[in-house]
């Protein structure tokens, strides 16, 4: 199960070189239900994901570099690129009126910065994921983040993959 909350931002970190990143390349077979092709750095993946914003599945499986270009020739719309940085939060705030278990306050969480290439360029989000729906709603972000997206199916790649740039 994916938990994720979507931000867009304020402002890039100051650091941001800093941090580990990847470079990612994602395309579309289907967008309903999302079925998408990624390659990240030198590793690929196929991936399903279920209906839902906050909350959905999502089923990753391996491919190999033959099998996903053979597959990217048949996807639909835009192939998404993007520069991913994964900044950890140190210690995440939550609201004081959740009542959550110490696993879910304890828990490594990190910021998923996606810096879209063109043709989305100039479009910066912000995800992290959550272990349960419980920690996601009580979730206080840092003061970078700004304007919470995470049920706004703008902001999802699968949506993007089908808008003319």
């Amino acid at each position: 199960m994916e938990i994720e909350r979507k931000y867009t931002i304020k402002e890039l970190p100051a650091n941001l070189g800093s941090y580990e990143c990847h470079h990612i390349e994602q395309a579309y077979l289907n967008t309903e239900p999302v079925i998408r092709i990624r390659k990240q750095d030198e590793e690929y993946y196929l991936t399903y994901k279920g209906k839902g914003l906050l909350a959905r599945e999502e089923y990753n499986l391996p491919l190999n570099a033959a099998a996903y270009y053979h597959l990217r020739e048949k996807a639909d719309g835009n192939i998404i690129s993007k520069t991913r940085y994964l900044i950890p939060l140190g210690k995440p705030e939550f609201s004081s009126a959740a009542s959550l278990s110490p696993e879910e306050l304890g828990a490594s969480l990190k910021i998923e910065l996606d810096i879209f290439h063109e043709p989305f360029r100039p479009l910066i989000i912000a995800e992290v994921e959550f272990p349960t729906e419980a920690a996601a709603n009580a979730f206080l972000p840092p003061s970078w983040l700004d304007e919470d997206v995470t049920f706004d199916y703008h902001y999802h790649n699968s949506y993007l993959s089908q808008q003319k740039p």
